[in-house]
């Protein structure tokens, strides 16, 4: 009994260590970083820019759009600028989604948030059903009636692609950290409304190399 007992653990520990060295064994998953979207040549470039001091902020809205150099998604709980920021050659510069900020209408100034908070709105408008027809009309009487039976289910997306989507937003996201200039990428400020319901944007850096404030026609 003794030895049936001392047999079944080693061969219990003997299993645990084996799959510890399989884990082990596996190389581990490393996380993309985020590089950005390569600047353009100069801030003329983008539709808007804007100097302050040594640093030059441009950028463009892209209102609920997500441009990223594989496709286009879309967020209907975020609003998306593409910025680039630009130095004198050798300037090194802390960003991250916290030095910017965005003010719609002239209200309080939105925080730029990570990207991970987009990445479960995200929509791929090629995979969205049309829309549903004009609201059907009753009948009886003369008023009218929306037929709730013609509206689309909502799209699952798969995990799958959810990681896909993922990893291109975290590539094509501005770069966090001290970055030599000039770096751009996209930025997210959490905003529901309707874009043609904007009617002044204005985006600012503020950061240990001071504050740059870009006024953006939407």
């Amino acid at each position: 009994m003794r030895f049936t007992s001392a047999l079944r653990c080693a061969v219990l520990i003997g299993g645990v260590l084996g799959a510890a060295l399989c884990l082990c064994a596996q190389p581990p998953k490393l996380p993309v970083e985020a590089v950005g979207i390569p600047p353009r040549a100069s801030p003329s470039d983008y539709q808007f820019h804007a100097t302050a001091g040594k640093l030059t902020l441009a950028a463009e809205f892209t209102g609920h759009f997500v441009a990223t150099p594989e496709g286009t998604l879309t967020t209907d709980d975020f609003v998306v600028i593409e910025a680039g920021i630009y130095g004198p050659a050798g300037t090194r510069l802390a960003l991250s989604p916290g030095n910017f900020a965005l003010r719609i209408n002239d209200k309080k100034p939105l925080t730029g948030q990570p990207y991970g908070l987009v990445v479960r709105t995200l929509k791929d408008p090629s995979m969205q059903p049309p829309a549903s027809e004009n609201k059907s009309k009753s009948s009886f009487g003369t008023g009218a009636q929306a037929d709730t039976s013609s509206t689309p289910p909502p799209v699952h997306v798969p995990e799958k692609m959810r990681f896909e989507w993922d990893q291109r937003l975290q590539k094509a996201s501005m770069p966090e950290g001290n970055r030599a200039l000039p770096k751009a990428g996209l930025l997210y400020f959490a905003y529901h409304g309707k874009t043609d319901k904007i009617d002044s944007l204005e985006l600012t850096y503020t950061g240990p190399a001071g504050t740059v404030k870009l006024d953006l026609q939407p």
